[in-house]
């Protein structure tokens, strides 16, 4: 947590569940919570599922995503009755997000191997999606097996809650067209590559039914454009400072099965100088102003094809009444003129 603001776990979940109020209020489409552990300084959501089973009962509208779920240190049939429980919770409105995670700590503590990260997830996923069939869950796997499991709950949606994952690699997205996957890109990778990620996906997508394109921007948004620069700054320095100080392990390090992770390293100025500003909105990763220059910079990732902008606003580093007064310039003035129904996403 940002040492600015000073304050308590407490504060930051009580302030996080009222600022998901203001989200459903507003009439924004989804939030997503993280998965990490061991991250003090930058993540304190080591339970998601449990934090959005409590804004399941808080909100009537507002989808609920979990972005994501590390597969290769969770079995997959737990997963699934989390799913299920948590799908059941909310009437019906949860996003499920998958992904190997990227943190060495993590996977020594919770004894997987990160090599096998790819064909964990692989596995995982298919005992996940063959929960959803109902009747008894049978699998006969490399890492996982079982026989004539009951598995409840039952999900509420039909025919299962939409699934995401995480894409970093080229290839994660190719392979995240083959399995019919919807994509969530960033925050630790520039718009450049990004970009160049997306137009690989659409041209892979071979399903009836729309690509899902979901990608996390820091965003701060005031209708005294000085005034947003001026909270972002600080904020947003020390959000992706943090991001960078976790990730650089697995950026400059040829962990396996995470070789790609080293193409990020092109972007060498952010690791060699440290997340400042101007270079953080020069790579596409932050925005902040009035609503017009919002607009203005917000639309080139509408007409690349992302269709989920999922929006860290302040990046969880700005007194929540900010947060809030930044969700009602969104949701009155930003997310109509850019031609959405409804808002984004917001991104706790």
């Amino acid at each position: 947590m940002p040492p600015l603001l000073r304050r308590t776990e407490r504060e930051v979940f009580d302030a996080a569940l009222e600022e998901l109020e203001t989200a459903d209020r507003a009439g924004f489409r989804c939030a997503w919570l993280v998965e990490h552990h061991f991250m003090r300084g930058y993540s304190h959501s080591s339970k998601p599922e449990l934090f959005l089973a409590a804004a399941a009962q808080r909100t009537e509208r507002l989808r609920l995503g979990l972005a994501v779920i590390p597969l290769p240190y969770h079995h997959p049939v737990h997963v699934a009755e989390r799913v299920a429980t948590l799908d059941l919770l909310s009437a019906g409105r949860l996003e499920v997000g998958i992904g190997r995670g990227f943190s060495p700590r993590e996977y020594d503590v919770f004894g997987a191997r990160m090599a096998e990260s790819r064909e964990l997830t692989e596995e995982s996923l298919a005992v996940l999606r063959a929960s959803f069939a109902g009747g008894p869950l049978n699998h006969s796997g490399k890492h996982y097996r079982f026989e004539n499991l009951d598995v409840v709950p039952a999900a509420v949606q039909r025919p299962h809650p939409p699934l995401w994952t995480a894409a970093v690699s080229p290839e994660s997205f190719d392979w995240a067209a083959e399995a019919r996957l919807g994509v969530l890109a960033g925050p630790f990778k520039p718009w450049f590559m990004i970009e160049q990620d997306i137009r690989r996906y659409r041209e892979a997508w071979r399903h009836p039914e729309p690509a899902r394109i979901g990608m996390t921007i820091g965003i701060l948004c005031l209708r005294d454009g000085a005034r947003a620069r001026a909270l972002a700054r600080p904020a947003f320095t020390w959000f992706y400072s943090e991001l960078l100080r976790t990730t650089a392990p697995v950026l400059e390090r040829l962990y396996p099965s995470y070789e790609r992770f080293r193409e990020i390293g092109r972007f060498r100025s952010l690791l060699r100088f440290g997340a400042r500003p101007r270079l953080l909105e020069a790579a596409g990763m932050t925005v902040a102003g009035s609503p017009a220059e919002c607009i203005d910079r917000l639309a080139r990732y509408r007409d690349a094809g992302v269709t989920h902008l999922l929006c860290a606003i302040g990046a969880g580093a700005v007194e929540s009444a900010v947060v809030r007064e930044s969700m009602a310039c969104l949701a009155e003035e930003v997310m109509p003129a850019l031609g959405a129904a409804r808002p984004q996403c917001a991104s706790a």
